[in-house]
């Protein structure tokens, strides 16, 4: 049977990207996504939910989202889920889904569009591999600023 493992994802940075290096050198970034859900109830009432998610990108990737994105920015993100388990200090096994971003747009929030769900977007960033490979560099002049 075949696989297949895609997420899309467009929202709102909930913090500063937290940019690390393993003991190989290579960076890894930590990022939470707030994304909103508009909809409307059976009896006519609008109400927004909104999901968080936590995401996760490697090598140059981590890099120029850590460099060019802060907290409270809107973001595409395309990638795949993950699901990390571990043991806690009580030895109680613990899972946690996060999304690995793959690739990612640059939302052009200064559209007037609040939310990020519009405005226009920026050339995408890709990385070659999702997750522990090699990546390709960016030079300075695709950055789309």
């Amino acid at each position: 049977m075949a696989n297949y493992n895609k997420v899309m994802l467009m929202g709102n940075l909930t913090r500063e990207v937290e940019l690390k290096h393993i003991p190989s050198g290579q960076a890894v970034a930590n990022i939470g996504l707030a994304v909103n859900r508009r909809y409307k109830t059976k009896e006519g009432e609008n109400r927004e939910e909104t999901t968080f998610v936590d995401c996760e990108a490697w090598g140059r990737t981590a890099e120029v989202m850590q460099q060019y994105l802060s907290k409270g920015k809107p973001v595409f993100i395309e990638g795949r889920l993950k699901l990390d388990t571990w043991q806690d200090k009580d030895g109680s096994n613990r899972s946690k889904l996060r999304v690995v971003v793959e690739s990612f747009e640059f939302i052009d929030s200064r559209g007037g569009d609040s939310g990020g769900g519009g405005g226009g977007s920026q050339p995408a960033y890709s990385s070659s591999s999702g997750g522990g490979g090699q990546h390709e560099p960016i030079a300075d002049d695709d950055i789309p600023f």
